[in-house]
């Protein structure tokens, strides 16, 4: 026996537990297989960078300062040591089931001033939100008012409206004291 399984016999287990697991394996009928390969695991949403919208964009113009930029598209995802007059503008997501995003938009500056801006095209903000909802739509829409018949149904009667006016008349509240006392003791 190898010095290693002398002083660790656990490995030696570890290896036959896997070897029998791997062989139990290979009985699988093709419905279990079909219905394991219907299981997946979850995965994380991962979101990064800056979305920007279309209504973003449009509001950028030639000229504009540095800062004017950055209230209009937030801070830069990318600041190149080496282009200090660019700008990059990433955002990606993954999301499970629905395609992967990716879009970018580069800012150009000449000193302080905005020069030019060039990138993919941006969704609006309703057009981004609306591919976020990946639930599925049922197609009927409930209807959101009620009736004036409807309304009948539940206004109370004139019996309930005496004992409610009786109620609160009768039930009126104790007055506020005139001073509260300390919330620390006196030492």
């Amino acid at each position: 026996m190898p010095a290693i399984l002398q002083r660790r016999p656990w490995l030696l287990v570890a290896a036959v537990a896997a070897t029998l697991c791997l062989g139990a394996c290979s009985g699988f009928s093709d419905r279990t297989r079909g219905a394991l390969a219907a299981v997946t695991p979850y995965k994380v949403e991962v979101v990064q960078g800056n979305f920007v919208s279309k209504e973003q964009v449009a509001a950028l113009k030639p000229g504009m300062s540095r800062q004017q930029v950055r209230e209009i598209l937030g801070t830069s995802l990318l600041n190149d040591v080496f282009h200090a007059n660019r700008w990059d503008y990433v955002f990606t997501i993954r999301r499970q089931g629905v395609d992967p995003q990716e879009r970018h938009l580069t800012v150009f500056f000449n000193g302080e001033l905005l020069d030019r801006f060039e990138g993919d095209e941006m969704p609006s903000e309703e057009e981004f939100v609306a591919t976020l909802d990946t639930r599925k739509k049922s197609g009927k829409v409930p209807t959101l008012e009620a009736s004036e018949d409807e309304l009948k149904k539940f206004a109370p009667s004139k019996d309930e409206k005496k004992t409610d006016s009786a109620a609160g008349a009768s039930a009126s509240l104790p007055p506020l004291p005139a001073a509260y006392p300390p919330l620390e003791a006196a030492r």
